[in-house]
């Protein structure tokens, strides 16, 4: 049976030198009482030290958030992640060489749990070919002090693949909504399982300690047992906290929506404003057809799934987080990764087996720097650590990709009316640029696999083609001498007369999709 512990006296099992592996997606489903108290320790009697984390999908929600607790000189050794962007003290001393720093693609993370929980060498995978995590590359190391390869190139049955090594697990901080008496985990009011039971079975492998913050604790026998998603003979420790205080980073009047517990009505949602995300947005929508599968990325990509629900059309298809969640509208914001009245919630490691596989339709993923090659940076923005998340796992394998993102970035201000769009103000930073700083999506292989890429902004469309990109679409009112071109480093091909993008985007009233 697992020992009930407080939070401080759970904590205090975590020795020097160990592997802790942590779990959350943004702020759902992240530990924050377990972080907290580990930080307080350390703060308190310089223990432990020299810890490796490992972590998925980027959690937290900014500085003294999720692992941004763990940033703390000393503590940390070597971080392995999937996305660091909501975790800016740790980002900052990656940049700062002050741990071993590695991006890897969140998707494979939680298919390394499993492989590791199964005693394998690692995962294999073609995903991350041609992009940064390729060891021809950077092998996802983010700075000079780290230096270990744990990504390698092999070749299996002819066919080109990466290595992801299996990382031995010491210890978990994991977070469940109830346990019962002997420790059995039940996850029904969180908003994602995300990969709990994986990492449990990983660290129990390793002879480690496998630690779960609850809500609340309930007697032998009254759990569902299909509610139970960590069973208790891979729990070691149990730490229950005031249940306001357990998922403080849920409304408590959406908490049932998000775990598909009890649907609200979708009317209910607020239509977005008139503006260069709504416009993206809009094009994005467009290509939506019935009976699709899609992946919305964070960011700008979240605006396709307020239009599909404006337009009337959530219900004809499928829109999936890589979190998870499938079907129902998913939530944007710091509950990213959460839906409102989903269908479904699988354990993320399953949600990016289908996406591997080629299984979803069209994937909308975000644009911070787009170079001529079609080659997309979403990953380092300069110094800045943001990380890859799903994005590599995702835009390499969806039979479409859209890429979507305003032309310009700082300070643009756009105005549509009346099926028209003009430039209030440019943005001062350009995102079309000769190379991109840091290759996330590899145009080079998407041409190679002969995926169709799309890259769409407010005043322009552009397609991936052998040759490189393609100004297919322009807004009307915009000039491509004026608006487009003086705020690229390379000039797109440009064959004949680019269409006029669909007068309806730019008109502050429904597009009619429910109708096409």
């Amino acid at each position: 049976m697992a020992r009930f512990m407080t939070a401080e006296e759970a904590v205090a099992l975590v020795k020097d030198n160990d592997t802790l592996v942590t779990e959350g997606f943004i702020l759902n489903t992240f530990p924050e009482i377990l972080a907290r108290a580990l930080k307080d320790r350390y703060l308190k009697t310089g223990s432990p030290k020299n810890l490796t984390l490992i972590y998925a999908a980027g959690s937290g929600g900014g500085v003294n958030t999720g692992p941004d607790h763990f940033a703390q000189e000393g503590l940390l050794r070597r971080v392995i992640a999937g996305h660091w962007n909501l975790s800016p003290t740790l980002g900052k001393f990656a940049v700062e060489n002050k741990i071993e720093a590695y991006n890897l693609p969140q998707g494979t993370i939680a298919q390394l749990y499993r492989d590791t929980a199964a005693g394998k060498v690692g995962t294999v995978t073609h995903v991350g070919l041609g992009t940064f995590v390729d060891p021809r590359l950077d092998g996802g190391k983010l700075n000079s002090v780290t230096t270990e390869d744990i990504v390698e190139v092999v070749t299996l049955g002819g066919r080109e693949q990466l290595l992801y090594k299996a990382h031995p697990m010491n210890v978990c901080f994991l977070r469940g909504t109830y346990s019962d008496e002997k420790g059995n985990i039940s996850m029904e009011k969180e908003a994602l399982t995300l990969g709990g039971v994986s990492i449990a079975q990983a660290v129990k492998r390793n002879g480690g300690t496998v630690i779960v913050q609850v809500g609340g604790v309930v007697k032998n026998g009254t759990l569902n047992a299909k509610q139970v998603k960590i069973p208790s003979i891979y729990v070691d420790v149990v730490v229950a906290v005031p249940f306001a205080e357990h998922m403080a980073e849920v409304p408590p009047q959406m908490i049932e929506a998000h775990a598909g517990n009890k649907p609200i009505p979708t009317g209910s949602l607020a239509p977005m404003p008139m503006d260069e995300r709504k416009i993206i947005g809009r094009r994005g929508a467009l290509d939506l057809k019935p009976n699709v599968t899609v992946n919305l990325g964070i960011g700008l990509p979240e605006a396709i799934a307020s239009v599909a629900n404006e337009e009337g059309i959530g219900d004809f298809i499928s829109l999936t987080v890589e979190a998870g969640p499938v079907g129902g509208v998913p939530c944007g914001g710091l509950i990213f990764g959460a839906s409102v009245n989903p269908e479904c919630i699988l354990d993320q490691a399953y949600q990016f087996d289908f996406y591997d596989g080629g299984g979803l339709d069209l994937a909308y993923l975000g644009l911070a720097e787009c170079d001529e090659k079609g080659n997309i940076n979403v990953s380092k923005m300069g110094p800045r650590v943001t990380g890859c998340g799903g994005f590599i796992n995702i835009t390499q394998n969806a039979k479409r990709v859209f890429f979507c993102g305003t032309f310009t970035a700082k300070g643009l201000k756009v105005k549509a009316a009346n099926g028209r769009l003009s430039i209030e103000q440019e943005g001062s930073v350009k995102k079309f640029l000769k190379n991109v700083n840091h290759i996330t999506f590899s145009g080079e292989y998407a041409v190679k696999t002969g995926q169709p890429v799309l890259y769409l902004t407010e005043r322009a469309v552009f397609e991936l083609k052998k040759d490189g990109l393609h100004l297919i679409e322009v807004a009307p009112g915009i000039d491509i001498e004026k608006n487009i071109l003086p705020h690229m480093e390379f000039k797109p091909v440009i064959s004949g007369t680019p269409k006029p993008m669909d007068p309806r985007i730019f008109t502050d009233a429904i597009m009619g999709l429910a109708q096409k």
